[in-house]
């Protein structure tokens, strides 16, 4: 009998393919994180090395139209990848939390997942060489069957100025070491 993949685990590689949005972007996503106390301290406190609005501000595309801008975009984006991974949807998706992520050379993300959500992703916006892969583990890992070792195991996608990575939010991901000598900047986000 031959034997079938069953359950796949989809994975979406975008572009946002627009330089001039993307320089806005850069210039907000600065602006925010010079300004942003509360958000300063609670990467402070968490050990983020650098920033993030995670935890502080929940109206970037409300308190930006540059962002507002970015979300028209990954709708279709998020559109696109529910309709490839086969979601019965009875509505479209909606963007849930937005935020920025400025990551200093030497930072890191450990494992995690984004429960809540049904779609995750980051679209990145400067990537100085070297910045650190999205590195996504095989869903059957955390499983902690008796399963031998194989290939394939966790897989490392390298970002460039403007990719959109989306994924299911269940997969459990993370950022890899930044050897950069220039942060990193991106702006992440779930939609429901």
């Amino acid at each position: 009998m031959p034997t079938r993949a069953l359950f796949p685990t989809h994975f979406y590689e975008g572009e946002l393919a627009d330089d001039a949005l993307l320089a806005e972007l850069a210039d907000a996503c600065r602006a925010v994180a010079a300004e942003d106390r509360a958000g300063q301290r609670w990467s402070k406190a968490h050990g983020y090395r650098g920033y993030t609005s995670y935890a502080s501000l929940d109206d970037l595309p409300r308190r930006d139209p540059r962002f507002g801008d970015l979300v028209k975009r990954l709708d279709r984006h998020v559109a696109a990848f529910a309709k490839e991974a086969g979601f019965a949807l009875e509505r479209r998706l909606r963007l849930d939390s937005l935020w920025i992520n400025v990551l200093r050379p030497g930072g890191a993300h450990s494992g995690h997942l984004h429960p809540g959500s049904a779609v995750s992703g980051t679209v990145y916006v400067a990537v100085p060489p070297g910045s650190g892969a999205l590195r996504l583990e095989d869903p059957r890992l955390g499983l902690m069957m008796a399963a031998p070792r194989r290939e394939g195991t966790f897989h490392h996608a390298e970002p460039r100025p403007g990719s959109v990575f989306l994924w299911e939010s269940w997969l459990r991901h993370e950022v890899m070491p930044s050897t950069a000598r220039a942060e990193r900047v991106s702006v992440s986000f779930n939609y429901r």
